[in-house]
């Protein structure tokens, strides 16, 4: 699965975590916030899953550095644990 986030499109963390719940089928009780999103995407996301974070650098100015680096560590923590995986067994990220 190839899930592609539209920067231009997320201003908040809120946002970020409407736009991931939906494709990779977080459920009602996803808690929409780091915790709740790390949990997520090391336990219960199948794999293979591709997140891609288009115009990234657009949502970081207005989400603010903070707020987009805590996400942004979270997605790329997951990755680097699936790094050992084999490639139909991987949750990657990329930031364009």
């Amino acid at each position: 699965m190839r899930v592609v986030i539209d920067g231009a499109l997320v201003e908040s963390p809120a946002d970020l975590h409407q736009v991931l719940a939906g494709p990779l089928d977080f459920g009602p009780y996803y808690g929409r916030n780091l915790d709740a999103l790390w949990d997520r995407l090391s336990r219960d996301v199948e794999r293979p899953v591709e997140i891609v974070w288009e115009n990234a650098e657009v949502s970081r100015g207005r989400m603010g550095d903070e707020a987009f680096e805590a996400i942004a560590s979270v997605l790329v923590r997951a990755a680097e644990e699936d790094e050992p995986n084999a490639p139909d067994e991987r949750l990657t990220v990329r930031f364009t």
